[in-house]
C-alpha cells in the first residue's frame, strides 16, 4: 500500500504508480508552479482553455481584462509550461500543455468551492 508523502499521519491512498521520494528540487518546482497559477485571472484562463484551444480575442470575450494584461498572463503561463501556443497567420492560439496541471487547478478550485 502507498502512503501520502506530505502527511505527518499517513493515510492509505490507492496505488497508482510508484512515487519517487520527495526532493528539495521537487518542492521548489511545485512552489514555482503554484506561484505561476496564483493569480485568479490565470486560473480563469486555464479553466477557459480546458474547453479547447482559443486565441487572445476569444479569451477576452470570456475574461474581463485588457489585451496587454491578458497577453502578459498568457506569456507567464506559456513560459511556465502550463500552456502551449501555435501561430496561424497573425493569430496565436493557446491550449493546455499539461493536462495534469489542469487537473490540479480543477481539483483545487472545486475543493475551495465546496468549502
Amino acid at each position: 500500500m502507498t502512503y501520502c508523502l506530505m502527511n505527518d499521519n499517513p493515510s492509505p491512498v490507492p496505488p497508482v504508480q510508484a512515487v519517487p521520494p520527495p526532493t528539495e528540487a521537487m518542492f521548489e518546482k511545485a512552489a514555482d508552479l503554484f506561484r505561476i497559477m496564483s493569480a485568479p485571472i490565470r486560473l480563469r484562463i486555464i479553466s477557459s482553455l480546458c474547453q479547447g484551444e482559443k486565441n487572445v480575442g476569444e479569451l477576452l470575450q470570456e475574461i474581463t481584462a485588457t489585451q496587454p494584461n491578458m497577453s502578459q498572463h498568457l506569456n507567464t503561463l506559456y513560459k511556465g509550461g502550463v500552456l502551449s501556443r501555435r501561430r496561424e497567420g497573425v493569430q496565436i492560439f493557446y491550449s493546455i500543455a499539461n493536462q495534469d496541471i489542469a487537473a490540479i487547478c480543477k481539483a483545487v478550485c472545486t475543493g475551495v468551492k465546496q468549502n
